[in-house]
């Protein structure tokens, strides 16, 4: 932000011997994506997921096999009931499982990090057709894997290693990180393998529609394009929205006036003994305030780098093509001119005067909507899990004295806190 102040809303940063161009502020962002989005569609190649995905996948492939991969992606997820009233059954009993399994603590603390279990299995139930029981040994493996994973892309060594991938060689972290990601990938091709054996144009799961697919002449799925989607998917759609729950309740928690408001507002809509429903939100402001406020004070997805597809002019500046861009979606959140008090948690940034919920464009701007089909695949779990969650418990963490530490994959209290509620 000290830069933008500084430069303005267009500059360039210089990392090792790449470049990039910063786009910060509501304005600027909402220009690059909203109105040029053609030029800005293309992703900057990045060492460390070339050599995870080779250029294959959803998210880090570019041109043709992008464009067919996204829309078969987007297409697929759409026929097997994304965002309608099938899936979100399966969501809710899925998060009622999860809520069930947390009561039997009775009380006692638990990690955050259960909240990882529901969000995989809804993502493998559209994925593969199916769940895991919470206890299988492979669903252990598979929860322990993505979150070293996600742990280790985070890392300053791999932030390293893509400025400097000739030093891959010499890093540690990198090569750990290429074995669990092998690791997870040969839990998924034991799943793919399962659906080869019983191939049919009647789709149950995305990964039947991919192998099927992958039968037509010309395709473009092969199996390393398979796997790298799937892989793709897996990783999105279950961190996005376990990082997202677990913001949530610690938040609640943060925030008990907030917590036992959403708690009266759900009891005056919800049936006693029934869930809150995604189509209950309408009639919960405030519930759903909370949601999004959520999802903008955490800033989960910072910035998703974008390369121009073509020569372009931006306000004023020349972009050659190939030129990484990084839209600061941060930057969107936290936007002075667009929230009244950006650095806090304020629901109130999401109702008017007289308390109805109202869409906040700077907040659809920093969705990643146009490049990234998971980012609907887990829409769904992220706006229904906190609303049953806070319905179905109340959380209090032994000490609220801590502040809380933004910016950072999980949420903390404080350095040294384990992720614990009770």
């Amino acid at each position: 932000f000290q830069l933008a102040e500084k430069y303005g809303p267009v500059f360039t940063l210089h990392f090792g011997s790449q470049k990039a161009v910063v786009l910060t502020g509501y304005e600027a962002v909402k220009e690059a994506l909203v109105n040029f989005t053609d030029e800005f569609v293309d992703r900057p190649p990045i060492p460390i997921f070339e050599q995870i995905q080779h250029g294959n996948g959803v998210f880090f492939s570019n041109g043709e096999l992008w464009r067919t991969t996204r829309r078969f992606t987007v297409s697929t997820m759409r026929n097997l009931g994304m965002g309608k009233k099938l899936i979100e059954e399966k969501i809710l009993e899925e998060l009622h499982l999860l809520i069930e399994t947390i009561k039997s603590s009775r009380g006692e603390p638990f990690s955050l990090k259960s909240f990882n279990a529901a969000p995989t299995n809804i993502t493998f139930l559209m994925l593969f057709g199916d769940r895991f029981d919470y206890k299988d040994p492979t669903f252990v493996t598979l929860l322990r894997l993505i979150d070293e994973v996600m742990v280790l892309l985070g890392s300053p060594f791999l932030h390293f290693f893509n400025f400097y991938p000739f030093l891959g060689l010499f890093l540690k972290t990198h090569k750990i990180l290429l074995k669990k990601i092998e690791d997870v990938r040969i839990i998924l091709r034991n799943y793919i393998q399962i659906s080869r054996q019983d191939l049919s144009e009647n789709s149950l799961s995305y990964v039947d529609a991919l192998v099927f697919k992958q039968h037509q002449k010309d395709s473009l799925f092969h199996d390393e394009n398979i796997i790298a989607s799937v892989l793709d998917l897996v990783m999105a759609g279950t961190e996005t929205t376990a990082t997202t729950l677990q913001w949530a309740i610690l938040l609640m928690m943060k925030y008990p006036e907030i917590q036992k408001k959403v708690q009266e507002e759900i009891g005056t809509v919800v049936q006693s003994g029934t869930q809150a429903t995604y189509e209950d939100r309408k009639n919960m402001p405030f519930t759903n305030a909370v949601i999004h406020e959520v999802q903008r004070f955490i800033t989960l997805l910072p910035h998703v780098p974008r390369c121009t597809s073509v020569d372009t002019h931006f306000r004023g500046y020349f972009l050659p093509k190939g030129i990484t861009v990084i839209p600061s979606l941060t930057s969107v959140l936290l936007d002075k001119t667009q929230w009244e008090t950006p650095h806090e948690f304020n629901p109130n940034h999401f109702l008017d005067a007289d308390g109805n919920f109202v869409k906040k464009e700077a907040f659809l701007v920093s969705l990643p909507k146009p490049c990234c089909p998971g980012w609907g695949q887990s829409q769904s779990p992220r706006a229904s899990a906190p609303g049953s969650g806070a319905q179905a418990l109340s959380s209090a963490p032994e000490s609220l004295s801590q502040p809380i530490k933004t910016g950072l994959r999980d949420p903390l209290w404080g350095p040294d806190s384990p992720l614990e509620n009770c």
